[in-house]
């Protein structure tokens, strides 16, 4: 496959940005051969993602499954080594770090796992997760203090003392992943990427977990990279909302806006795939079926990626140039060459059957 990908560059923003990705690509190679020792192409995971975060934002990162977004989660971390591209974290890039000054930034960068069961080591009791990233970074060095900063952090998650005794087991689902968030607020980090935090868990305890997350978001100043399919979710928490399909950004804006004026064609069935409580209401609304199955990652389309399955699709343009993620309003940035002509009507969508399923998350 010949590389198509125009070097997209990250949206202004507010000058106090304490994440910037550039360009970011994370490409896996495919193996063969008896010693798998030939590359034969690459899964195109994250394929030229750029964005900015401001200190103190939430940002929400949606698509489908498969989409790249865990990868590019783990990337900003370094828990992955991007391909290509920089990823900036408070003025240094992390691209550039390596040994000991990485572990020293890795303190200010934490994670929230989807499974807090999974991520949770069974054979350690609370008392020895929490202080075990304390210990690694030399932060345990007085009993006193850090037994008092042990309650602190159950405090903040709303877990009795006595937690500290017991092993993840012995906790429910929303419980663990208090530990989970308790575990990745122990350092005092500036940013937590938080992958699917809630949805592993019971919907009922889902929205206290969502709550929990915001108010220590107010209490200790922290910046968030929210990474989700369900778009209820994400819109209730974020301030800005990046979708990504087949590892790209194909629209970027604020919650509001992307809910209420949503320009590329996959953000529309995306959003139209969401239930509405009022039968009135969903049976009045038009759900956009997308005809198709996700293409491979490891062969993606030419031209727009999402024009296998586009309705609005224009043959030519369409089919062999990738559109670029323009600014298209005030923070607004949409990869359609079409994105105003749909909103306004001058494109239709073709009238071919589309699949017997609305697209989700």
């Amino acid at each position: 496959m010949t590389d198509e990908t125009p070097r997209t560059t990250a949206a202004s923003g507010p000058g106090d940005d304490l994440l910037v990705l550039d360009d970011v690509k994370v490409h896996f190679p495919i193996k063969r051969g008896l010693l798998l020792d030939r590359t034969v192409g690459h899964v195109y995971a994250v394929d030229g993602v750029s964005l900015r975060v401001a200190r103190g934002e939430t940002y929400g990162l949606v698509g489908e499954s498969g989409c790249g977004k865990s990868t590019l989660g783990r990337a900003i971390l370094r828990l992955t080594d991007p391909t290509d591209g920089t990823i900036t974290f408070d003025g240094v890039d992390l691209s550039s770090l390596k040994g000991e000054a990485l572990r020293s930034m890795r303190k200010r960068m934490q994670m929230v796992f989807q499974d807090p069961l999974s991520s949770l080591d069974p054979r350690q009791s609370v008392e020895s997760l929490l202080v075990e990233g304390m210990r690694a970074h030399g932060l345990d060095k007085d009993p006193a203090e850090t037994r008092a900063r042990l309650k602190e952090l159950l405090s903040a998650v709303g877990l009795p003392e006595s937690a500290l005794r017991k092993y993840p087991h012995e906790f429910s689902g929303g419980q663990r992943q208090r530990i989970g968030i308790a575990r990745a607020l122990a350092l005092q980090p500036d940013l937590i990427v938080a992958d699917e935090p809630v949805s592993a868990l019971d919907v009922s305890v889902q929205a206290q977990v969502i709550n929990l997350l915001e108010d220590l978001q107010e209490e200790f100043g922290l910046t968030y990279v929210v990474i989700a399919h369900d778009l209820a979710v994400v819109r209730h928490i974020s301030d800005r909302i990046g979708v990504m399909y087949l590892g790209a950004l194909v629209e970027e804006t604020d919650a509001d806006t992307l809910y209420e004026q949503p320009l590329h064609p996959y953000t529309k069935a995306l959003l139209s795939a969401i239930p509405v409580p009022d039968p009135v209401v969903e049976d009045s609304r038009e759900q956009i079926l997308l005809s198709g199955d996700l293409p491979s990652p490891a062969d993606p389309p030419s031209g727009c990626r999402f024009h296998t399955r586009c309705p609005w699709r224009q043959e030519t343009l369409c089919d062999t140039e990738r559109p670029e993620l323009r600014e298209v309003g005030d923070g607004h940035r949409v990869a359609c060459h079409y994105a105003e002509d749909i909103l306004a009507g001058r494109v239709s969508p073709r009238s071919e059957p589309a699949a017997e399923e609305p697209v989700t998350a």
